[in-house]
């Protein structure tokens, strides 16, 4: 089957997403915003984005009939999470516009994949090793170790990784994952992190966010601080072109989320890619006057591409459900949000998920102020106010 080409949907037009989390509600928010209907694909009967949306497909993301009844309804479909089957987008790929392709989805969802895509875009990343079978351990170099052993396949949030000091350590995680195939990074020294959102439309054209400074806790983005010079300019302009290369060398169309890792000496390494908006961009919402969302939105309606400004310094803080506990109990409580929206430029974002779990993303609090010192003065406010720790 031949892909259907992005092309210029008007307002009007029906635009879809595979997958019914946070980011797919804030997609349809945004796309509705702009005057577009909206379905979403999802199993789950109380998906965020499904109760939202004009039309909640509630099936597999691997059914033939609710793929085929996307496929009648969407002038063009895209994605919330890149563990979203390949196969299905490429089935529907042969029916209507799909963005990003099934390709580039593909390479997100595999850490070989990427990494070897990485390598051949020149963009630096950590020394690592593929390992594939039980044959391959003993020739793993030393110099990998210690090291951080990941599924290659379906990790996220720090979920399917492993620290590991020597080779025993090595071979007992990779039994311990289920002898999967894995790859084995280097542990590097690092002082920071940041990500860069890049959107590319079917033209070729790309644009970005500014580059986010990112704290990550327990393996989850906990804040994300942007504003300008948060990270030296020669790194932000590095980490900006990189990730468009990145862009560019997979014929991306969408939002693509780029993490780095900036190390101890300054240097930048790439860490991974996201094929759909992240939580590092959600400070867009009220900090620039084009988010992630409308970003991702314009690309899948081959709608023109501005360049994001960005008015405000931003810090965002994640909630997750933990602060709807109080420290090590279990009765749930709702959080002080009339303190919290008390605070000058302090913009709430809940995800409509019914119920509060431990770890679980639950929404995000946007602090937007005049400078980079009041941003930071007041999240650190609203963090104490909810418990979330300093930063």
């Amino acid at each position: 089957m031949s892909a259907h080409p992005i092309r210029y949907l008007p307002p009007g037009s029906t635009l879809g997403v595979l997958g019914g989390g946070q980011l797919g509600r804030m997609f349809v928010h945004a796309a509705q915003a702009m005057g577009y209907f909206t379905a979403v694909l999802d199993p789950d009967p109380d998906s965020p984005a499904g109760r939202v949306s004009h039309h909640h497909i509630q099936t597999g993301y691997q059914d033939p009939e609710g793929l085929a009844q996307m496929a009648q309804l969407c002038d063009a479909i895209s994605t919330e999470f890149e563990n979203v089957p390949a196969v299905s987008l490429a089935a529907l790929a042969g029916q209507c516009a799909v963005a990003p392709a099934a390709r580039a989805v593909s390479v997100a969802q595999d850490r070989a994949l990427e990494k070897a895509h990485f390598v051949r875009c020149g963009v630096p990343c950590a020394p690592h090793a593929v390992i594939e079978s039980a044959a391959q351990l003993p020739g793993v170099s030393a110099d990998l170790l210690p090291g951080i052993l990941k599924t290659a396949r379906l990790g996220y949030d720090g979920k399917g990784q492993v620290r590991v000091q020597s080779a025993a350590e090595l071979a007992a995680a990779w039994e311990a994952l289920g002898r999967v195939p894995c790859v084995l990074e280097k542990m590097l020294p690092l002082q920071s992190e940041c990500s860069v959102i890049v959107a590319r439309g079917a033209d070729g054209q790309t644009v970005h966010l500014p580059v986010q400074r990112n704290l990550h806790r327990d393996g989850i983005l906990a804040v994300t601080e942007v504003y300008e010079r948060n990270l030296p300019p020669a790194l932000t302009q590095q980490a900006a072109g990189a990730a468009i290369s990145i862009a560019n060398g997979l014929d991306y169309v969408g939002v693509l989320c780029v993490e780095f890792f900036v190390l101890q000496d300054g240097s930048l390494v790439v860490n991974e890619i996201a094929p759909r908006p992240h939580n590092s961009g959600h400070y867009s919402q009220n900090a620039c006057d084009v988010s992630q969302f409308e970003l991702q939105a314009r690309t899948l309606a081959g709608l023109p591409l501005v360049q994001p400004r960005q008015h405000s310094p931003a810090v965002m803080l994640n909630l997750l459900g933990d602060l709807w506990f109080a420290q090590g109990g279990s009765t749930p409580r709702t959080p002080p949000w009339n303190a919290v929206l008390a605070l000058p430029g302090a913009h709430l974002h809940l995800y409509g998920k019914t119920q509060a779990k431990h770890g679980r993303k639950m929404g995000h609090l946007n602090i937007t102020a005049p400078t980079a010192e009041a941003a930071r003065a007041t999240a650190l406010q609203a963090a104490a106010l909810l418990g979330i720790a300093p930063f």
